[in-house]
């Protein structure tokens, strides 16, 4: 028999088959299978030899041929997956909100009449006029109702009383002294025909005209010479009654910790604004365009009676502002050091940042609300003067050091407010030696120490302490201001000296 392939040729003599043994028959086998398997594919057993020689390896080649891989070893098992983390604890309950301290039970008196009152000015001047007007009220056993402000002056502030007080809790608060009404009844409305009587002389017109209108509330009661009861409710109206509303206290109260977290800072209220410029004709540093643009201004107001005003002579006397290049120099002669957070508390500085580089050059952290706050926290209060004006008051009581450059309302409210929660540190700048000074050292007739010398003993007694109101009878608005220092409501004593505290000391810091 013969079997041909591709590569390889075997011979194989024939044999009867009864004499064949059977290894042959297997080696036979074998060989045509690799034969038949060379003619399928010519390299699928190309790793063998066509040669057998030995009968031995026949069993271990079919076996490799024939037989099955051996199976793969199982895989290890996965690591087990980590045990979850435990639950987050939930977050402890808040604080229970304390519920509101019980009302003051009301003060039954028979009314005399409605006091309606329209207040005028800043911020700050109508403040100190409703401190008055409740004082009025219960003096005369009046209905007070609650205060217009002012919409027509300079700033033009459409906001009414409740966009800036809280006036639930000023009717509240103040009910065992005076009732306090949101609105007139409708049948003393003009749409009746009722006409008030504006501002009346005497206590018994009120028998013939039921409501009376103070239009004006500026300078409506004495600073001295009023019963201490009556004294002390102008404390409380101001210093407890007149709460501005939640979404001002809350901006404040996160503008003044912003502060905080920054170390120190001083609270200048840089009184260098347009408006403080035109109506008091100071123009010290300002230019020629700019002398103009104020007193085409100061004219513009027909209500402004004092249209000429000669600004050096004005100044000399201590009656204008400090500019703010003579702010720096005061500052750095007080012993502010550079490195303080200048606060300003104001509105726009005439000039722009012309008119600041001198300041910032010498204290670089100078900032404003504008700065520290997103616009979006600040977008309902822009285009409202005196809310704007309410979140720098909230930052002046309660910086380190408050430091006015002029002693208008804000200034003299300010300073009052700090006496009464607890002497702090407030200069009251002698701008009428001040002048003197700057002018001598500008004009290089004193050298820079002889100049902060002078700048510091000025104002030993000038930063806040305890002191008497100065009382001029005969001269009323030259004598001391009840809301800068309302003595009636810090102590009982003739001296107040030992409420001084530890961290209100005259020390320039």
């Amino acid at each position: 028999m013969e079997i041909r392939s591709e590569g390889a040729q075997a011979r194989f003599d024939k044999i009867p088959p009864q004499v064949v043994p059977k290894t042959r028959l297997q080696v036979c086998f074998v060989r045509s299978l690799v034969a038949v398997c060379e003619l399928w594919h010519p390299r699928f057993l190309s790793g063998f030899s066509n040669r057998l020689s030995g009968f031995t390896k026949v069993p271990v080649l079919v076996q490799e041929v024939l037989s099955p891989p051996p199976p793969l070893p199982p895989p290890p098992p996965p690591p087990p997956p980590p045990p979850p983390p435990p639950p987050p604890s939930p977050p402890p309950p808040p604080p229970p909100v304390p519920p509101p301290p019980p009302l003051l039970p009301a003060r039954n008196y028979q009314s005399n009449g409605f006091l309606k009152v329209s207040c005028n000015g800043g911020l700050n001047q109508m403040r100190a006029a409703i401190c008055d007007m409740v004082a009025i009220a219960r003096l005369l056993n009046l209905t007070l109702v609650v205060p217009e402000l002012d919409k027509t002056s300079f700033w033009a502030d459409p906001s009414d009383f409740e966009d800036i007080f809280d006036v639930k809790h000023f009717i509240d608060s103040l009910r065992d002294e005076v009732r306090i009404i949101r609105r007139l009844p409708k049948r003393f409305s003009h749409k009746y025909g009722y006409q008030p009587l504006e501002m009346p002389p005497i206590l018994p017109l009120f028998d013939k005209h039921k409501v009376i209108h103070f239009n004006r509330t500026d300078a409506r009661l004495a600073n001295n010479g009023i019963p201490i009861d009556l004294q002390k409710l102008r404390c409380r109206v101001n210093f407890q009654a007149l709460r501005f509303t939640p979404e001002i206290e809350d901006l404040g109260n996160k503008l003044v910790q912003i502060l905080k977290r920054r170390g120190h800072f001083v609270a200048l209220h840089l009184r260098y604004e347009m408006d403080m410029l035109a109506f008091s004709g100071c123009t010290h540093g300002c230019s020629e365009e700019e002398y103009e643009e104020l007193k085409h201004l100061r004219y513009a107001y027909p209500w402004w009676k004092e249209k000429e005003i000669l600004s050096e002579e004005k100044r000399l006397q201590g009656l204008c502002p400090l500019t703010p290049e003579e702010t720096t120099l005061i500052l750095q002669a007080l012993g502010v050091d550079n490195e303080t957070q200048i606060y300003i508390a104001a509105g726009e500085i005439y000039g722009g940042a012309r008119r600041l580089v001198a300041l910032r050059t010498a204290f670089p952290r100078i900032v404003k609300k504008e700065m520290l706050l997103d616009p979006k926290e600040l977008q309902q209060f822009r285009n409202h003067s005196s809310q704007m004006a309410a979140l720098d008051f909230m930052v002046s009581i309660a910086s380190n050091i408050f430091i006015p450059t002029y002693d208008g309302n804000m200034a003299r409210v300010v300073e009052g407010h700090r006496r009464y929660l607890g002497f702090r540190k407030t200069f009251q700048l002698d701008r009428r030696k001040l002048v003197e000074l700057l002018d001598l050292y500008q004009n290089a007739k004193l050298s820079w120490d002889e100049f902060s010398q002078g700048v510091q003993a000025a104002h030993e007694r000038r930063m806040g302490q305890p002191t008497s109101r100065i009382v001029i009878p005969d001269k009323p608005k030259e004598e001391g201001y009840f809301f800068a220092n309302p003595q009636e409501c810090l102590c009982e004593r003739s001296s107040c000296d030992d409420l001084l505290g530890p961290d209100n000391s005259t020390t320039i810091q």
